[in-house]
Formats: C-alpha cells, structure tokens, sequence
C-alpha cells in the first residue's frame, strides 16, 4: 500500500507532544504517506502548502489555537481537508460535538497504529483523495 504520489498530497499532523508526533510521522511514513508535522494550529495555518494536506490528524488541546478552534477556522475558510482527531481528553459529547462539526475520526491517546492507518484511509477515500 504506497501513498506516495498520489492525489492525497500530504499527511498533516499537529501535535504539542513531541515524541507522540514523531511517532505518529514514523507510523504514516511506515504506511507510504508523505507527512509534514506541526507544533501548533499556528504552525499549520502558517504553512504555505497546507491546501495541499489530504488529511489533518489533529490534536484537540494545543497551546494557543486548540485543535477545536482550527476545525472551525478550516471550516469557515471551506477546507475539504478531512480531519481526525486525538485527544488524551476525550469523552463521548466531545467525539460527538466533533463529529457533528465535520470530523472523519475521533481517537484516543495512546493510539494504535493499526487503528490510526484505518481511520486515515477511511478519511481519504471518503474525500476520494486516495
């Protein structure tokens, strides 16, 4: 399964935690995406090719903009991107909230690689960006 080169660009990842990040990089990288990562929302938005993301796996708290506030600002700006949440936060009317709002996915730290690769592909071939 080799993502690389196709029409879904990039996965973007923003995380503050850097270890999970570089985790989360080596997992997609592992699976044949092509990754970028990000310390903050700030960061993304900053990012000149951010258009360009087939997917946003997305930290809900983030120092600065949470994970919350970028979905909506995506959403105001019409970014298709699809989105996939992590949270070590989470609970039921939160995933639920995030969901209603246009999220492909919604997990829990820690999270499985297996898990994440499913959710990932799932996003992207809603968005029919695979």
């Amino acid at each position: 399964m080799n993502h690389i080169g196709s029409t879904a660009g990039f996965i973007a990842i923003v995380d503050d935690d850097e270890p999970l990040l570089e985790a989360l990089c080596s997992v997609m990288k592992a699976a044949g995406f092509s990754t970028r990562t990000f310390a903050s929302a700030e960061d993304f938005l900053e990012f000149g090719e951010r258009q360009d993301a087939g997917c946003l796996i997305l930290d809900v708290r983030l120092p600065g903009m949470s994970g919350i506030e970028l979905q909506r600002r995506l959403s105001d700006d019409n970014s298709a991107v699809p989105i996939i949440f992590v949270t070590a936060h989470g609970d039921a009317s939160l995933r639920e909230s995030l969901m209603k709002a246009g999220a492909a996915g919604f997990m829990t730290k820690p999270v499985r690689s297996a898990a994440l690769l499913k959710e990932v592909s799932a996003a992207l071939s809603k968005s029919g960006t695979e």
